[in-house]
């Protein structure tokens, strides 16, 4: 996805180089003795190579060092083969890559931290919790995106205060025969806990606890919480009542809403072209509060990471932070894939412009990140099936369920 706004492309265009020039100066000298024979190789994903290739020439310029952007898919290749390669002396200086890679990443001792140094006040604190790792700043931030509730507003003017209120409402436009679901959860067979999360935590059972410095404690697993109890048996009555639904995938949910056929959805910023392309007026807001605590959906951050084996550390700390760090270039990558930017200032001036944007990335501000713990690895399977099983009504009696997918996650992360 592309995703162009006329004042913000201007400003990219007409300040980049100025701005980039600034920056080269206000960061010091050479990098090294012999740093016009240095080379950084950076792996980037082909939606945001064209944007950096202006910063790479001025880094260039400005250092004697030249940059080489090597095109790679974005996914679990990318991720893969850097893990595999590093450790040979191979691989790239710098790789984009996402903050729920970072536990592999630090496990497999591939990256290297990053001195952030003042500048990490300039970033939302969501996004440098995603881009640390017990304590330790590993990755520049980017983008954050995370889901919101999108409103159809020729079916629902407003949206109610709590999410039980916001159920009576789709129902009640159901009820009229303007609308075919209540609301739209994206899920599917196995459920999806991404999307629930918000609801699960508003009912006070979040996946972990958190240490002192806000990174996340695997030894305190509150998933089990007393509040886990209560929000199982909503599940079950929510899919008793239609609200839930797991032959509804997310591309069923964006299709369904994208054709006026619900008057509310969970949904992340990807799904917005479809609903602009389909004519439907929507509103984002945050998603209501289910329980007695405030939702808080997941959060996931895009950066830049250094390689834990580049012989030249120090020139790729310096193009990470300084110069893909600037305003502008965080800017430019905002321009090339639509999500908020992490960067305070950058996303300040993309929502002024872009509503959209500004409304997802203040929601963001609310959010925790996903966890990139390896022990993420004993949650997932456990935790959908049994979502599944509840909206199903098949697992029994809900309190139980939750205590069994609770004791086994436990287990499996004490092995």
């Amino acid at each position: 996805m592309r995703v162009k706004y006329g004042a913000t492309t201007a400003l990219v265009a007409g300040g980049l180089a100025t701005a980039m020039a600034l920056t080269g100066c206000a960061s010091g000298g050479s990098t090294g003795s012999d740093s016009g024979s240095q080379t950084l190789t950076v792996w980037v994903d082909p939606n945001r190579a064209e944007e950096l290739k202006d910063i790479a020439a001025q880094f260039e310029e400005d250092k004697g060092i030249t940059v080489k952007l090597v095109q790679k898919e974005y996914g679990d290749v990318m991720k893969e083969d850097f893990v595999k390669q590093v450790p040979t002396g191979k691989g790239p200086d710098v790789i984009v890559g996402g903050h729920d890679w970072l536990g592999l990443f630090v496990q497999n001792g591939v990256v290297a931290p990053l001195e952030l140094g003042d500048s990490a006040a300039d970033y939302s604190d969501v996004a440098i919790r995603a881009m640390s790792y017990e304590g330790t700043t590993y990755g520049l931030p980017v983008s954050i995106e995370n889901i919101a509730l999108v409103r159809n507003t020729a079916l629902a003017p407003s949206t109610p205060a709590s999410w039980d209120d916001l159920v009576a409402a789709g129902q009640a436009v159901v009820a009229s025969g303007a609308a075919q679901y209540p609301v739209l959860v994206p899920s599917g067979p196995e459920s999806d806990p991404y999307h629930l999360y918000p609801l699960q935590t508003s009912y006070g059972a979040p996946l972990f606890g958190t240490n002192p410095d806000g990174s996340y404690n695997p030894d305190d697993l509150l998933i089990g919480s007393p509040g886990g109890d209560v929000f199982a048996a909503k599940l079950v009555e929510w899919g008793q009542e239609g609200v839930l639904n797991t032959n509804i995938t997310n591309e069923i949910a964006r299709d369904e809403f994208a054709a006026g056929k619900s008057p509310y959805m969970l949904s992340g910023s990807w799904n917005l072209p479809a609903f602009k392309e389909a004519g439907i007026d929507y509103a984002i807001d945050p998603i209501p509060q289910a329980g007695p605590e405030a939702p808080t959906p997941f959060v996931g951050v895009q950066g830049f990471f250094v390689s834990a084996k580049s012989e030249n550390a120090l020139a790729a700390n310096e193009f990470v932070v300084n110069y893909l760090g600037s305003e502008e270039v965080q800017l430019a990558l905002y321009e090339a894939g639509g999500r908020p930017p992490a960067l305070t200032s950058a996303f300040e001036i993309a929502s002024a412009e872009n509503p959209d944007v500004g409304a997802y990335g203040e929601i963001g501000l609310t959010g925790v990140p996903m966890p990139a713990i390896p022990e993420m690895g004993a949650v997932w399977n456990y935790w959908g099936a049994t979502e599944a099983a509840l909206v199903n009504n098949t697992a029994g009696d809900p309190a139980e369920a939750w205590q069994t997918m609770a004791d086994r996650i436990a287990a499996d992360i004490a092995e």
